[in-house]
């Protein structure tokens, strides 16, 4: 993502880039006018100026000195200061410059992570055009982390302005904003909503730093010691292949190959009769292959966290996975084994063990699972990882974490793989923040529902929930499915249990408590919800909270043996044989379907041929009564 900005007097360059680390006395790039700084907490900031130069800090009513090191580098920290929406200025001082930034606040910042569903901007979402000619909030100040790459620790991030000559302006990125229509509708729009619901909730000014990067992997954002200290087949599988895809690269064997392909490419080209475009020339550079590559793991870790690592932040909220939803059960295995030491790790890098962090779980795509094809539909990676993104909260949740947070994203549903309906999401996890952060507990509810026991009795499984459920419409609770020891799932009719009826004969409902159960599964021992990338599920807490039931089961069966377990595979790859089993399950449980299907339509014509035959025979004993 990018923030655009009116340079009518810059030159055309394709890049012109202030870089991380400057020359004489300088700041680092997360200090500049505009900016917020964050309340309540010691905040460092550090420099660069010339070996053993004092450098003076002032900010609202401190001064602080202190000589910069032999490596140029120095750092002072301001003691904790109050929420303050009026602008004051930060002046560094050496001993022949200074630097004066201007109209700063003192509030709350927030990071926002991920990959493009969380990048995604406001004016391409549904109805944001409408939230950005009304972005006007001289308290919300934006700030976008360019994106680099390579596994060293970045120390910093450079500004840049980019020329696109499709707009004809320079977009412009790594540089603070106050929140106006122009800048807002190049961010995130579940950041902007985020960030609008909390200054207008808190009365705070709120700073939002976008790192999201489009594309990205969970263990990219993950340091590299940290993925090596994870010691499970999973991830030093992943490492040893990254290792060996960098070491097999030949960046000159790969130029001759891009050549002979240009090459191609213009023989082509002119066979057809069409002329090379302007510009398009034989390749002569060298590339640096996967050691760059953005999803090596760590790299987004080194190039986008670290270089803001040990700035004083409020929290963080994360939305991924859909670059993770490929692997069958070695992906999504690999996806929990990391995601709760990514999180560990992103609070460790702001010096904060207890720093809030808002997980969403992984968006829809694909069309929507319907009841024809509802056990086809469950054969997808993506669930597998919004399950992980599940867990790894209920981890850190049932252990006592009290700045754990998490919302669904599943039920706003759009078939395409960036559903534009972000603003409900950016709603969502606000309530979770608002809630949790900033003390509005007892007005607003974040916490999905959640079930506490479940039972299984005269074939039907029985789910105690924590609170009373509903579905989303006056219709049936859909989204269930059960199984038996076959592992073969069947879609569940899910009913309130009936606890008695009142005085008028009329049943009375437990709302805390569902009844599973179906025809097709006489004796069932787990169950799903949500089981599909665009699922069927409907069910919330009551009472108008918008707060889905999450994506879960209670079974620990692999993708790749339900409804059984593919033979022939000793020699098949983890990759190959998740594939393989992939398209034999989507073909039996197509089968499944279809069997369930004509049973029910069965069903159906035997109960009206019934009813039929009773109402013709009523029929014409009328007509020969009237006769």
């Amino acid at each position: 993502m990018t923030f655009a900005a009116d340079k009518k007097g810059m030159p055309k360059e394709d890049v012109i880039e202030f870089p991380s680390i400057g020359k004489g006395l300088s700041i680092h790039n997360l200090f500049q006018s505009n900016m917020v700084l964050q309340r309540d907490k010691p905040v460092v900031i550090w420099g660069w100026a010339s070996p053993n130069e004092l450098v003076h800090v002032s900010f609202g009513g401190q001064t602080h000195q202190v000589k910069a090191g032999k490596d140029r580098v120095w750092r002072i920290t301001l003691r904790a200061m109050p929420a303050n929406a009026d602008p004051q200025t930060l002046t560094v001082k050496g001993n022949k410059q200074t630097l004066s930034l201007e109209n700063i606040l003192v509030g709350d910042v927030w990071v926002l992570g991920g990959q493009s569903n969380m990048e995604e901007p406001l004016r391409q979402v549904e109805n944001g055009q409408l939230e950005v000619v009304s972005a006007n909030f001289n308290s919300i100040r934006i700030l976008t982390v360019p994106a680099q790459n390579g596994p060293d620790l970045k120390q910093g991030f450079p500004r840049l302005h980019e020329w696109s000559s499709w707009h004809s302006r320079h977009f412009r990125k790594g540089d603070w904003d106050v929140c106006t229509p122009d800048i807002a509708r190049e961010l995130s729009a579940i950041g902007y909503v985020f960030a609008r619901r909390l200054h207008m909730a808190a009365q705070v000014p709120i700073g939002v730093i976008d790192t999201s990067r489009g594309g990205t992997t969970v263990e990219s954002w993950t340091p590299t010691p940290v993925l090596e200290k994870i010691d499970t087949p999973e991830v030093q599988a992943l490492l040893t292949e990254w290792n060996q895809k960098i070491a097999d690269f030949d960046p000159q064997e790969d130029l001759g190959n891009r050549v002979k392909n240009f090459h191609n490419w213009v023989k082509n080209m002119k066979e057809q009769g069409n002329e090379i475009p302007k510009g398009r020339t034989v390749p002569t550079d060298l590339r640096p292959g996967p050691a760059m590559d953005k999803n090596r793991p760590g790299n987004c870790y080194a190039s986008m966290i670290a270089p803001i690592a040990g700035f004083a932040v409020k929290g963080a909220i994360f939305h991924q996975g859909y670059n993770n939803a490929n692997g069958g059960t070695v992906g999504s295995v690999m996806y929990y084994q990391i995601f709760g030491q990514m999180i560990t790790a992103w609070r460790s890098a702001f010096n904060d063990p207890d720093m809030p962090f808002g997980i969403i779980s992984l968006c829809t795509a694909g069309q929507p699972q319907t009841r024809d094809d509802y056990l086809e539909k469950m054969v997808n990676d993506g669930i597998y990882i919004r399950e992980a993104q599940y867990k790894t909260f209920l981890d850190f949740y049932e252990a006592g974490d009290k700045n754990i947070g998490f919302a669904s994203s599943f039920d706003k549903r759009r078939s395409w793989y960036h559903p534009q309906l972000k603003i409900p999401v950016g709603e969502r996890i606000a309530r979770w923040a608002l809630a949790t952060q900033y003390g509005f507990e007892r007005e607003v509810d974040w916490k999905p529902p959640m079930y506490e026991e479940m039972k299984i009795e005269g074939g039907k499984i029985i789910l105690k929930m924590d609170t009373w459920v509903r579905p989303v419409t006056d219709g049936p609770i859909l989204g269930f499915a059960i199984a038996g020891k076959d592992k073969r799932f069947q879609p569940a009719d899910a009913e309130w249990l009936i606890k008695g009826k009142d005085r008028h004969n009329r049943p009375q409902y437990d709302r805390q408590v569902i009844v599973l159960s179906s025809p097709h599964v006489p004796a069932p021992i787990h169950f799903r919800y949500a089981w599909g990338r665009n699922p069927m599920g409907n069910l919330q807490a009551a009472g108008n909270k918008d707060l889905p039931f999450a994506t879960q089961r209670s079974d620990d069966w692999k993708i790749e043996d339900v409804p059984f377990k593919s033979s022939g595979v000793e020699n098949m790859s983890p990759k190959d044989y998740a594939r393989r089993a992939k398209n034999e399950s989507q073909k039996a449980l197509r089968l499944d379907d279809l069997g369930r299907r004509l049973k029910e339509a069965q069903t159906l014509l035997d109960e009206h041929q019934e009813r039929y035959e009773k109402e013709r025979a009523a029929e014409r004993k009328r007509a020969a009564e009237r006769k």
